[in-house]
């Protein structure tokens, strides 16, 4: 059975058997802690890196060994052991532009590790050995271990490749730092985001005041590089410089902008913008549980917004108009123009399955609220997709497109945005649930990545208890493969009208695919890690109608619409398939006709032609004798008398000529006579004259051979 799968179906199959996976479920306590949200999971291509804990070293799996038939494959990985393993605990793993180091990030602390290099014939690390040393360096180390009530909120490669690696840091004193890989104690680049003096003023708890008030930074994150505005590089704005957008969301849902360039001196390029306005605006602010931020790799730039009560907003950012009103928080009062947020959509997410209670149709409402990460899809950009304590959703924007050619296109076409906006929403895909009943506690996963590799574009998630569960990435959103060079189509061969009326925008497949488009869904439920705690009947009651109801109406209910709009469809097909056949049939007897028709018409053609011309011969030959009866001369005959007169004037004249001709002949032959007789003559000439003698002779020649065939013409022409 293994046989008949593709390689991408036999890596899926074989990854969640591995041995790893239950060597660390063996070693996992007995008594776990409270659960947490961590992201101990990235990739390499088509290696996964799993971050071990307690052995503080990093786990390799090759994928593409999964898909061969070498059982010893399942059992195989590298161990990648830190030479200075970090103090702290790890909740999540980030790989570096380059590919070349993975962030160790921690609530006390980062470290990056160095991978080693990788050679052989699976691309392995250092050709393969089953344990490699890898080097280490601690960001800030000095800093985290002198500020103990210090920790790091927030943590990001810079976007940059081209450059060293550096890494951006948000702690919990409202301060963004940039830290370079060989200068790691020190950052070259600071960012205070409120005043010192506010911060120092702490309560009990050891929060600040603006903390209390939601007034501190949770998460930032870049945009794709752009040429920075002028107005923000102030007297440096002659020449065009280019930086990235650093979005900072605070936790009052309020968003800053600023713009990096690391190529650049510390100069304004490092000033807040914002709060950036939100359109239209909210009496509250569209939430105050603010946690996380996206920046889609797409111009114009478009941020996710993340809540903990599973809210997430899409926002459009567009340049400021002159009538827009200016914040009160600006961050100078002389600045000229700021970004927009324009909010496109909102959507909830369900953190925890709305199950039915009892009889009521009413779904049981639930206050359940946890931190929401987001993730970028690798493979796909207008796709990410959202982690959290009770599960993995995934979310697809399939109207960025559309966007695009919105803002692209000209004034006249600003009318298609309420179509737009009211046609076209995201996708939303619930997949994995880890909290399905409410007396469950969340088991959130420990690591989640996006496979972007030729496998196959596929999903992995580490639950709780180190089970992994792979999902291939549906084609709704994600786009698919570009065609071969060999199965490119002749541009001037003619397309059918079937096939664009097909392909047309409201073609009969997308108005069933429309249909058939599921608002909710029954996501991937994980089992407790408690076998012997059984869940309350009520709530297993309740689950098993919840899912009983999302089938029968995102499913049957659906599928029997499209069944009946597909019978009436072949219905009306049908009936004009008959009538067609029919129109077919009627079109054949009428060509049928048509052919004898014109084979007749042929025929008398033929015969009408050759009548034409008896006609026509008959016609000259009754002018001509009609012409030799008329006793008066016509025009043309008088023009040939004329003629013919002027020709017996020329002949007088060239014979004339002739005799005159002939009497100059008999003289030179006299003249030849006597130059025939012995004496020798007393005149001598010399070269040059008998040459110019010569010369006269020969021309008059041939003046006397071209009168003699003149008068042969004229002869002819006379005796004609």
């Amino acid at each position: 059975m293994a046989a008949d799968c593709g390689p991408a179906e036999q890596w899926r199959a074989a990854l969640p058997q591995h041995a790893l996976f239950g060597r660390l479920r063996e070693r996992a306590p007995a008594a776990p802690r409270p659960p947490r949200l961590r992201d101990l999971l990235c990739g390499l291509g088509a290696d996964l890196l799993l971050w071990d804990g307690p052995a503080a070293a990093l786990l390799a799996i090759g994928l593409r060994r999964l898909g061969g038939n070498d059982p010893a494959a399942l059992g195989r990985y590298q161990t990648l052991l830190c030479i200075n393993p970090p103090l702290f605990e790890v909740h999540q793993t980030l790989l570096s532009p380059a590919q070349h180091h993975v962030a160790l990030i921690g609530t006390k602390g980062l470290m990056v590790l160095e991978l080693p290099k990788r050679w052989g014939k699976n691309s392995e690390f250092e050709g393969g050995k089953p344990t490699v040393n890898c080097s280490t360096i601690p960001i800030a180390e000095r800093f985290f271990t002198s500020s103990t009530s210090l920790t790091l909120k927030h943590a990001a490669w810079y976007p940059c490749d081209t450059l060293e690696p550096h890494i951006v840091l948000l702690t919990s004193d409202n301060t963004i730092r940039f830290y370079s890989l060989k200068v790691p104690q020190t950052p070259i680049k600071v960012i205070v985001l409120s005043d010192t003096e506010e911060e120092t003023l702490t309560i009990k708890t050891g929060r600040a005041y603006t903390a209390s008030l939601g007034e501190t930074a949770v998460a930032f994150d870049f945009g794709p590089q752009v040429p920075v505005p002028k107005h923000v590089l102030g007297q440096r704005g002659r020449e065009e410089v280019l930086g990235y957008p650093l979005y900072i969301l605070y936790e009052n849902g309020e968003t800053f902008l600023t713009y990096i360039s690391l190529l650049q001196s510390a100069g304004s390029l490092g000033k807040l913008l914002g709060p950036l306005p939100m359109h239209p605006a909210a009496e509250d602010n569209y939430g105050y549980d603010a946690c996380a931020v996206l920046c889609l790799p797409c111009i114009p730039n478009i941020l996710v917004i993340a809540t903990e009560s599973g809210m997430l907003y899409h926002c459009v950012v567009l340049d400021g108009e002159e009538d827009d009103e200016q914040s009160e928080k600006s961050w100078d009062p002389r600045s000229d123009l700021i970004p927009s947020l324009y909010v496109f959509e909102c959507v909830e997410l369900e953190l925890a399955l709305k199950l039915a209670t009892g009889d009521e149709e009413d779904p049981l409402e639930s206050d359940f609220s946890c931190p929401i990460k987001l993730h970028r899809d690798p493979k796909c950009p207008s796709r990410y997709h959202c982690t959290h304590e009770a599960g993995v959703h995934s979310v697809g924007l399939t109207w960025i497109n559309k966007l695009h050619k919105f803002l692209g296109s000209d004034e006249e076409d600003k009318d298609s945005l309420q179509e737009l906006g009211a046609e076209q929403k995201c996708f939303v895909e619930h997949i994995l649930c880890t909290k399905p009943l409410p007396c469950r506690q969340p088991a959130p996963i420990r690591g989640f990545w996006i496979v972007s590799d030729v496998l196959g574009p596929t999903m992995i998630c580490i639950t709780n208890t180190y089970e992994c569960i792979t999902r291939p990435l549906l084609s709704t959103v994600h786009p698919a493969s570009p065609p071969l060079l060999c199965s490119r189509e002749d541009k001037d061969l003619t397309v059918s009208p079937l096939r664009i009326v097909a392909e047309s925008e409201h073609s009969f497949e997308k108005h069933i695919q429309g249909i058939l488009q599921r608002s909710s869904a029954n996501p991937l439920h994980l089992k407790s890690a408690d076998k012997d705690a059984a869940p309350p009947p009520e709530e297993c009651l309740q689950l098993l109608s919840r899912a009983t109801q999302v089938f029968r109406e995102e499913y049957i209910l659906k599928q029997d619409l499209a069944k009946e709009e597909i019978q009436q469809r072949v219905k009306l097909l049908w009936g004009q398939k008959k009538k067609q056949l029919e129109d077919l049939n009627y079109c054949r007897e009428e060509r049928k006709s048509l052919r004898e028709m014109a084979e007749r018409l042929a025929d008398k053609y033929e015969e009408a032609k050759e009548k034409q011309e008896d006609i026509m011969n008959r016609m000259k030959k009754v002018l001509r004798s009609f012409h030799s009866q008329l006793p008066v001369l016509s025009d043309t005959e008088k023009d040939m008398k004329k003629e013919l007169q002027t020709i017996h004037d020329q002949l007088q004249h060239l014979s004339n000529a002739i005799r005159q001709v002939k009497m100059k002949k008999e003289y030179q032959q006299k003249q030849m006579e006597k130059g025939r007789s012995p004496r020798k003559p007393s005149i001598s000439l010399s070269a040059y004259q008998s040459k110019c003698i010569q010369a006269v002779l020969r021309e008059e020649g041939e003046h006397i051979r071209e009168m003699v065939k003149q008068i042969n013409d004229i002869r002819s022409h006379v005796n004609f």
